[in-house]
């Protein structure tokens, strides 16, 4: 007997939703960097994530505007220039993420210490 594939992944509640949105590898991190600046251009969010490839960067940059956590605005000049930048909405994110990370530190400071350096990206408290 063969299982019918799904079409759509199953939402159980609106946490889930959320976390569709702004959670994962690169997401989050991509919204704290944006955070702390008015507008970054690729190459300067990549060298902020460091270890992220360009193809997932532009992959989780296309899933946030689409969500309409981030906004991309294209300058005409030569060469092109583009930027990007958190949306209200994108904005909005920033204390629940600011809560978990409080939350990580609270929780787990001793293991957190010896497996990550201090958080370059993530806005203070």
């Amino acid at each position: 007997m063969s299982e019918k594939p799904r079409l759509e992944k199953d939402m159980m509640c609106p946490l889930e939703f959320g976390l569709e949105k702004f959670g994962g590898r690169w997401k989050a991190r991509i919204i704290c960097a944006l955070s702390i600046h008015d507008a970054l251009r690729f190459g300067a969010i990549r060298d902020e994530l460091r270890y992220i490839t360009d193809s997932v960067l532009t992959a989780m940059l296309k899933e946030l505007i689409a969500d309409g956590l981030v906004s991309r605005k294209q300058f005409e000049a030569v060469p092109p220039r583009v930027e990007y930048s958190l949306t209200d909405k994108g904005r909005s994110v920033l204390p629940v993420l600011q809560s978990i990370c409080q939350w990580s530190l609270d929780s787990s400071e001793e293991e957190l210490e010896r497996k990550l350096s201090s958080c370059q990206t993530c806005p203070q408290m």
